[in-house]
């Protein structure tokens, strides 16, 4: 499988230095091989002179294990390119099964693909998800696919084991889902969200120093059930994980970690066969110059840190929700979406002293003249806001209520979208004509207020549409990503993400983030802050097609994922001392002034502010505190 990483890794697993491993292999040489050996030797010792200038082990070597090309085929996945204000949509989820095969979650074709990363050229098995169903995330537990459409949804496999296309079919029992799979759906952000009432009227969701542990639930390869508790330490930048076994309370290994300027997420994520302990965490600087990143961190069995993977996120690699996993054996898996093809990569390793703080392997400056709107536009009046206000109002549009009439929903077979059989209609709204349905659809160009979109959805009005490889329409009606995002500022004009820079101010650290500001990423996808989670996740509201199933909707992420992707953390500037601002954009941006809305939405009244906000428990990761447990 992964050759040249495993040759790296088994030198590194017996304690070979770079200069060890080169002594070692001399012993082996014959006399007559002395010219060569020495033309190895300095080869060699460059190497590892070079490595020890740079303060540790040159970064292992990432392989591609598994590529995929655009199309519809057992050996390719369903890519539907970016284009402005619609992010990429392609494959959303990875996991590795007990039985060491990869799961893909291709959802733009509706399926599941299973294939062995050891045997590359091996076929691919699809699994066909039952129609209707959009999930965002995939987890294989006991046999069952379990798969996150707003809820765990627990599916098991029809036909024959061995043949190239199976089933799904969506099991009937009323068992909910166990701690263990809703806490493996957390580590990735698909958790069950607070209630609006709980966000509401917060000033601020700063990061905050707990001595209280978050409780997670793993279920193993190497050690069955197990409980990690994950506790910040004093300082922003460390934390610990007491890790025990759940039914005998036996304490496995007290695993700590420190990174160089402050962490994200701490998510215990696997002990593989050899008792080899995996957790995911992020380094994330306090300035927004400064590049965040993801590792996994490896841990001997005894507890002791032994080694890095660096998560290659870089900005051209599209957002995906589970972009992680880890074989029964320890090999770790990254999913890679790029314009026209998905990579699998099986990512290499650095060896780390034991106490070693986990850097990045370079961390750029980035340029302080960063795209920007240059020159004056059209103005973007809006009456002072608040934080409430703007949070209120982005609940709107994701609580709405409203019933799917035959007009809103339009005629079937919808067939107007080209490429991969892709219909106009959301996913959220399919199989749903005459019922209610919940949030405002995603609409690629669309624009305007809640009470806008609601008066057009009573004359009829088409609902939604997800096609970006054609003009936007002009006979359907809903919000696409910056739309949102504009109504929810309170703007009179809807100013896209390219021209977004020109009115917000990027902030210095994006720790700084509160509610009501935005994570935006000029010429593809914005999202509105609303608060960092218990676990420093980011919790965000955007209105997209393949994280919200063509609607607006709640979201999870862990932060590093996305900065590292290109987003940048910005506020609006209305919000900076709450006055009336004009801001401006390039006359020359088509962009900058479409589709011009009539008035700014005003603050949202009691059953609008507040639409929809059905009960929803916490999230069932136990992130909320374990005090005296």
């Amino acid at each position: 499988m992964l050759s040249r990483v495993n040759q790296k890794q088994r030198c590194r697993d017996q304690g070979l230095t770079p200069v060890n491993a080169l002594a070692k292999s001399m012993s082996r040489l014959r006399y007559t091989d002395v010219p060569l050996a020495w033309t190895f030797v300095a080869v060699a010792l460059a190497g590892a002179i070079l490595s020890i200038a740079a303060g540790g082990s040159a970064a292992a070597d990432n392989t591609v294990v598994k590529r995929f090309s655009n199309g519809t085929t057992h050996n390719s996945v369903g890519i539907v390119d970016a284009r402005e204000d619609a992010p990429q949509d392609g494959p959303q989820a990875i996991y590795a099964a007990d039985d060491g095969s990869l799961y893909l979650l291709d959802q733009v074709n509706g399926r599941i693909l299973r294939f062995d990363a050891r045997a590359p050229g091996a076929p691919v098995q699809s699994l066909e998800l039952p129609e209707q169903m959009q999930p965002t995330d995939m987890v294989i537990r006991r046999g069952s696919v379990y798969v996150w459409d707003g809820a765990p949804q627990a599916l098991l496999p029809t036909g024959r084991d061995d043949a190239p296309v199976r089933g799904l079919t969506q099991t009937r029992s009323s068992e909910a889902p166990d701690d263990f799979t809703l806490s493996t759906f957390a580590q990735m952000g698909s958790q069950a969200l607070d209630s609006p009432a709980e966000l509401l009227g917060e000033q601020t969701r700063a990061i905050t120093a707990s001595r209280k542990p978050a409780r997670q639930f793993i279920a193993s390869r190497g050690r069955g059930s197990i409980i990690a508790d994950v506790t910040t330490g004093d300082k922003p930048n460390s934390a610990q994980v007491d890790v025990r076994e759940q039914v005998s309370n036996t304490e496995i290994a007290k695993l700590r970690l420190r990174v160089r300027d402050r962490i994200g997420v701490v998510e215990f994520l696997e002990i593989d066969n050899s008792g080899r302990m995996f957790v995911l965490t992020e380094n994330i600087p306090n300035s927004s110059k400064r590049a965040a990143a993801a590792f996994v961190v490896r841990f001997s069995p005894q507890g002791v840190q032994e080694s890095v993977y660096d998560i290659p996120l870089q900005e051209s690699v599209a957002l995906s929700r589970r972009f992680i996993a880890i074989s029964p054996d320890g090999d770790v898996y990254f999913l890679r979406s790029r314009k026209s093809e998905v990579d699998v990569v099986g990512v290499g390793s650095r060896t780390v002293r034991s106490t070693a703080v986990i850097d990045n392997p370079s961390l750029p400056r980035l340029a302080d003249n960063e795209a920007r709107i240059a020159g004056k536009g059209p103005l973007a009046a809006v009456r002072p806001l608040t934080r409430q206000q703007v949070v209120q109002t982005a609940f709107g549009f994701e609580g709405l209520q409203w019933r799917l009439t035959p007009a809103n929903y339009g005629p079937d077979p919808d067939t107007t979208c080209t490429g991969f059989n892709r219909i106009r209609r959301p996913g959220y709204l399919s199989g749903k004509l005459n019922q209610e349905v919940r949030g405002v659809p995603y609409c690629w160009g669309c624009h305007g207020s809640l009470n806008q979109f609601r008066a057009r959805i009573a004359n009829g009005t088409l609902a939604g549409n997800v096609c970006t490889h054609n003009d936007p329409r002009i006979d359907v009606t809903g919000v696409d990503c910056s739309a949102f995002v504009s109504a929810a500022w309170g703007l009179a004009n809807h100013f896209t993400t390219a021209a977004i820079p020109a009115i917000t101010t990027e902030l210095a650290s994006p720790w700084d983030l509160q509610p009501g500001d935005a994570l935006n990423k000029a010429g593809t996808h914005v999202m509105l802050f609303l608060r960092f989670t218990p676990d420093r996740k980011a919790e965000v509201m955007e209105s997209s097609t393949g994280g919200c199933n063509g609607r607006v909707c709640r979201n999870v992420y862990p932060l590093a994922s996305l900065l590292a992707r290109g987003f940048k953390p910005v506020r609006f500037n209305a919000l900076q001392d709450q006055t009336v601002v004009a801001a401006a954009a390039s006359n020359d941006d088509k962009s900058a002034g479409k589709g011009v809305m009539h008035a700014p939405p005003p603050p949202p009244q009691t059953g609008e502010g507040k639409a929809g906000a059905e009960p929803r428990g916490r999230h069932h990761r136990k992130h909320t505190q374990e005090a005296g447990r």
